[in-house]
């Protein structure tokens, strides 16, 4: 198959099919159009990402392998649940999505640059106001100590980014999502690109067009939002 990188125009929100990927770099798909939320939304349900540094182009990625999570075979390592149960951490669910966002761009903005801009933010702020952007915020007292933030396509859960100022903060909130994903049946949690981290939380690389398989599988779930709002989440440690 010849691969070609595609490049967007802002009138459609067109894209190629993924198994047109790049093999090297490995997933680049597309490039330019916009990052409206409407184009966000119709690249996550295809298997397809924004993922770019400031001074580029939007580049649109779906790689081979991805990186996923099976909800219902997710288990805490022992040292996690001692450090849920000793520490008096609060959780909750979509209370600050936007403070998340900042929070997981922060650290990346010291080193130089983030994929996570301004413009960005307000477009996944935006899916989070129609209920498609989600957030799990970890609180010590009244400081915000780590979280992270995703969308939720159907049944599955596309995470984007986590960040922590305390140890293991990005961890827990990581395991509360699980905890919520049970709750609401949902059963997949996409994480994108295969690392040692994500292998080491229990990650398996699964062939881009099994994930494919799977997301249209899933991805049309009808999932009860009632679930989704604001609330306080509690681990079952």
């Amino acid at each position: 198959m010849t691969q070609v990188v595609r490049y967007l125009h802002d009138e459609s929100h067109w894209f190629p099919k993924p198994d047109n990927a790049l093999d090297e770099p490995n997933g680049l798909l597309a490039i330019g159009g916009d990052l409206s939320p409407a184009r966000i939304h119709a690249a996550y349900q295809q298997g397809i990402f924004p993922w770019f540094n400031p001074d580029e182009p939007i580049l649109w990625w779906s790689p081979d392998p991805r990186a996923v999570f099976r909800v219902s075979e997710f288990v805490p390592s022992k040292s996690l649940k001692k450090r849920g149960r000793k520490h008096p951490w609060r959780i909750t669910l979509n209370h600050q999505f936007l403070s998340v966002m900042q929070a997981c761009a922060a650290p990346r903005d010291q080193q130089g640059g983030t994929w996570i801009t301004q413009s960005m933010q307000q477009s996944y702020l935006e899916l989070h106001r129609q209920g498609i952007g989600h957030s799990v915020e970890v609180w010590d007292e009244d400081t915000l100590v780590g979280g992270l933030y995703g969308l939720l396509i159907g049944g599955v859960f596309c995470g984007e980014s986590m960040f922590h100022r305390q140890t293991d903060a990005s961890k827990i909130a990581f395991w509360a999502l699980i905890e919520h994903l049970k709750r609401c049946g949902v059963d997949w949690v996409d994480a994108q690109v295969p690392n040692d981290h994500l292998s080491s939380l229990g990650a398996k690389a699964m062939p881009r067009s099994e994930f494919l398989e799977l997301l249209a599988a899933h991805g049309g779930k009808l999932i009860d939002m009632k679930l989704w709002l604001p609330q306080r989440i509690t681990l079952n440690v």
